[in-house]
């Protein structure tokens, strides 16, 4: 694909991505990447996408700068354990085979994304002691691919935060290892003119759908769009890794699209779950109806 053409569709991707963001506060490279790796090198898509990421993770943190206090000291290990992974990660996009590095991209994304469209809420109690590794694999997945969005999201939503302190807890995160990264790919010699040139696409798109998003979402249950956005990720993620395999020659054309049914198969059953039976709604309007009584009670104890 030529660079003009991979720019457009890359402006239309980065356009999508964005809004989901604008819309959940994440979702942004988790989306732009699994779409765009199907034209574009993954060692001049990520330090274009960094850059990008640093800006949109940057405008998280200031409207969410309200909750940064309250969320500062869970993020601590994470942030401790970005730095080794940051590096490990940096080097392995500099020198490792870009198929394969491809390959364990979506190999990593696809079960992330179908437990978030599953909608899995498992509370770690030993959040501290979870977040240092955590912080490493987050810092190893972000600095080759530009995407920590759904094993963060899942971390900060099954330890129940609120809205606000999840986008700043996100953002804070984000932010670190935006930084990090960039300062490592510097050093690394990986911003190359032509990742500069995908910045000129991808940040129009960003500056519209950023704010068009956060309109969008006060018309749509978050949880419910979170989850058409998590599905759509899930086939082009599932697609991207069919595709893969065949490159790599790993299987045979039939069963690589086999698993790419398979995804598509499962989704659709999660889906049906969501949508026709109701499955986690019920649960959540009962806390929501828990919380509005005991709001009152609170006040009437002078809580």
């Amino acid at each position: 694909m030529g660079l003009d053409l991979a720019q457009a569709s890359l402006f239309a991707v980065a356009l999508f991505a964005a809004m989901v963001n604008g819309a959940l506060g994440y979702g942004f490279s988790s989306l732009t990447v699994p779409i765009a790796l199907l034209f574009l090198p993954q060692k001049v898509l990520s330090p274009a996408l960094v850059l990008v990421e640093l800006a949109i993770n940057s405008w998280v943190v200031l409207h969410n700068r309200g909750s940064l206090a309250a969320v500062r000291r869970r993020a601590l290990p994470i942030l401790v354990g970005l730095v080794p992974g940051i590096l490990i990660g940096s080097y392995l996009l500099n020198s490792a085979n870009p198929g394969l590095l491809k390959f364990w991209t979506y190999v990593v994304l696809l079960p992330l994304i179908l437990l978030q469209a599953a909608g899995v809420r498992r509370p770690i109690h030993a959040e501290h002691a979870a977040g240092l590794p955590l912080g490493v694999g987050v810092g190893v997945l972000y600095s080759t691919t530009t995407i920590s969005g759904p094993p963060l999201a899942l971390m900060f939503n099954n330890q129940g935060l609120h809205k606000e302190e999840f986008r700043a807890a996100l953002g804070t995160v984000r932010v670190v290892e935006t930084t990090l990264t960039a300062l490592v790919y510097f050093y690394l010699g990986l911003f190359s003119s032509k990742s500069m040139h995908l910045v000129v696409p991808v940040a129009p798109a960003v500056l519209l759908g950023l704010p068009l998003g956060s309109y969008l979402i006060r018309y749509m249950q978050s949880e419910t769009f979170r989850r058409i956005c998590m599905s759509f990720d899930a086939w082009i993620v599932g697609f991207g890794l069919s595709r893969t395999i065949i490159e790599l020659k790993l299987l045979s054309t039939s069963a690589a699209y086999g698993i790419w049914g398979t995804v598509i198969v499962f989704d659709l059953y999660l889906l049906y779950q969501y949508f026709v039976l109701g499955r986690f709604r019920p649960r959540m309007a009962s806390r929501t109806a828990a919380d509005a009584v005991d709001v009152p009670a609170r006040r009437v104890a002078g809580l």
